[in-house]
């Protein structure tokens, strides 16, 4: 896996049992990328990303407990701790039309339709009802929520997301 193709789907946050159970904080909406046979590429800062195949996954509490080919002991899994687990974003199924991974929305830069520059998308926060992207400028920082009267285009060659912001949104 090329690392400029990973994306984070997931964090190691801690061990489970004797076996090398990793706990996992998922950040997928979906447990289908935690699939037995997929392939997860573990990288953390300053150190090389290494490949694992998944053997098994199951939901625990808030997270999921993994088991990863070739780790076996608690002692093998304390290693990874605090390592992001990432998928190979060219392995994912193509978006139904209007629908975005959240990785293509990140960093757009973001306009109204009178062209005034926002900023750009840095983070996307779900809610219940529509997600909301944090458009920062600087310091400045604009929550938009991402519903089909706000956000009129999303141009992912030009990299550019185009609003029409409501009343009180504004400067």
């Amino acid at each position: 896996m090329h690392e400029d193709a990973l994306i984070p789907i997931g964090k190691v946050v801690g061990t489970h049992g004797i076996k090398g159970y990793l706990k996992v904080i998922s950040y997928a909406e979906s447990t289908a990328s935690f699939a037995p046979g997929k392939q997860l590429a573990l990288r953390r800062e300053g150190k090389p990303v290494v490949t694992f195949g998944i053997e098994s996954a199951r939901p625990h509490k808030r997270g999921i407990l993994m088991a990863l080919e070739g780790i076996a002991s608690v002692h093998a899994a304390k290693e990874w701790v605090g390592y992001e687990l990432c998928i190979d974003k060219t392995t994912l199924p193509e978006p139904e039309k209007g629908s975005y991974y959240w990785h293509q929305i990140i960093g757009l830069e973001v306009f109204t339709v009178d062209d005034r520059r926002l900023g750009r998308v840095a983070a996307i926060i779900p809610t219940g009802s529509n997600d909301v992207y944090v458009v920062r400028d600087g310091k400045k920082e604009v929550l938009i929520p991402a519903i089909e009267s706000v956000v009129i285009d999303i141009d992912l060659t030009q990299k550019v997301l185009r609003v029409d912001l409501p009343e009180g949104l504004e400067d």
